[in-house]
């Protein structure tokens, strides 16, 4: 008779900033960044849509940048800074984006609202950077335009398809 070996994966240490708060976790090295949010931080804004990175409701910010949690490790972002959802506004005091998206009732359901709100704003840092999309027409001149919001936020589905009002929500925060 054989036996299975089973081999136990031991728990690391792991230092984050989310939201503006250091915060020392001791996970499983397989959890994901997302896992980590939501059932070791109760940080549940991000949500688990596909799991598969295809859906992006799970979208966070890491060191300015916008990832999918879902499919990004925990222990992958030691020492990085995170930003989600509840550490963009408050119900008292609303980041731009957010109100937005009321204003234009940039969300149906609500589900996707999160990840669509992170990215919204990493998107328009990227802009603003110069980082070119698929659909930049000059390399050395990153502008804004409904194609490069389009193309930008591709990886953002909603279901309940709102995207003009989406897109009329971003509109407004860049032209602020």
């Amino acid at each position: 008779m054989r036996r299975a070996l089973v081999r136990m994966t031991a728990a690391l240490q792991v230092s984050l900033t989310v939201n503006g708060t250091p915060q020392t976790l001791t996970l499983d090295p397989r959890v994901t960044l997302l896992d980590a949010l939501r059932e070791h931080l109760h940080l549940t804004g991000s949500k688990k849509g596909c799991d598969h990175g295809q859906c992006g409701a799970c979208t966070v910010i890491v060191e300015g940048r916008r990832i999918n949690s879902c499919l990004s490790l925990a222990v992958m972002h030691e020492g990085e800074e995170i930003t989600t959802i509840e550490g963009l506004g408050s119900p008292e005091q609303l980041h731009p984006m957010q109100a937005a998206f009321v204003k234009h009732d940039g969300f149906q359901c609500g589900y996707c609202t999160p990840g669509q709100i992170c990215s919204s704003v990493a998107m328009l840092d990227e802009i603003s950077d110069g980082i070119p999309s698929h659909v930049t027409d000059d390399l050395m001149e990153v502008a804004f335009s409904n194609s490069e919001v389009r193309e930008r936020m591709s990886g953002n589905i909603c279901r309940c398809a709102a995207y003009p009002n989406i897109i009329a929500a971003i509109r407004e925060v860049q032209g602020a």
